[in-house]
């Protein structure tokens, strides 16, 4: 029986894996700074100008939202993006 990183690595290119694992990286920690400050996506609505539905397919990895969207919504959470070197996976 294969392992999942032996059929990633099939499927997809290096590149392609990088770019996954830090998409569910950034949208890992929104949920969790949503869930440790007890903030509803309606409220994160309120306080960001973005839309619930956005935000529910963001966290459910439906869409691949613009950078000014995460933003947008990491700020009331006390959160911001910065630039690092990129770990290899």
């Amino acid at each position: 029986m294969k392992k999942w990183s032996d059929v990633e690595k099939e499927l997809f290119t290096a590149e392609e894996i990088r770019e996954s694992r830090l998409r569910v990286a950034i949208i890992g920690e929104l949920i969790k700074a949503r869930n440790e400050q007890k903030i509803s996506q309606r409220e994160l609505e309120q306080l960001s100008g973005v839309k619930q539905p956005v935000i529910s397919r963001m966290e459910a990895g439906e869409t691949s939202p613009q950078l000014d969207t995460i933003l947008r919504v990491l700020a009331p959470l006390g959160k911001t993006l910065y630039v690092g070197d990129l770990q290899e996976a």
